[in-house]
Order: structure tokens, then sequence, then C-alpha cells
């Protein structure tokens, strides 16, 4: 399994409407190439902004490269993203998921 990390800054304004349209572009272009295995969507707190990480799980190389295009290392940008004041990284980084486990959802 590998999985693909994006990370961007946006001001605190735009944090729960930039979230939604992550979900609409990336998120929903991703999920539909073949191979992608899951997402996650990481937001921490910096000085008048908010850091985004999003990591996506894919099963190889070549289904990102589908998704992403010949340079994988290249972020995939959306042309809207500039009415977000987005700070994007401009280069995702890659790595073999070598050990992973979540446990069972708790029922109550």
């Amino acid at each position: 399994m590998i999985a693909r990390e994006w990370k961007c800054r946006i001001p605190e304004i735009h944090s729960e409407g930039f979230t939604s349209y992550l979900y609409e572009t990336g998120i929903k272009d991703s999920s539909a190439t073949p191979g992608f295995l899951g997402a996650q969507i990481f937001r921490r707190s910096l000085t008048g902004k908010i850091e985004l990480t999003l990591i996506t799980y894919w099963d190889k190389l070549a289904s990102i490269k589908a998704f992403a295009g010949d340079n994988i290392s290249q972020a995939r940008l959306y042309p809207e993203d500039e009415v977000y004041e987005l700070e994007p990284d401009l280069t995702v980084q890659h790595y073999e998921v070598i050990e992973h486990q979540f446990l069972p959802e708790m029922r109550g």
C-alpha cells in the first residue's frame, strides 16, 4: 500500500468551506480512480490559518499515476482553489505503508 501526502494552508475563515470543496474535488476524483483505497484529512491550527493534510491510500504507484499523471510528485490542483486563498504545497510525498492497524469501530 502507498500513502500519498499533500498539505495546504488556508485562512481560518475558509476552513469549513474548503474542507467541503476538497471532498467535491480531490477526494471525489481520487476515489473514482481504480486502486484508490481510502483517505484521511488532518487539520491543525496555525496563527490565523489552518493547515490541512490530505493522505490518500493506493494499492500501487501505477494507480496514483492514473490519478495524478506522469509526474506523481506534482500536486494536483484545481482552478477554484484560489477562491479559498489556498497556499498549497506544489509537491506531494509518497510513503510505502509497512504497518497499519485500525481497531474495529466500537459500538455502544
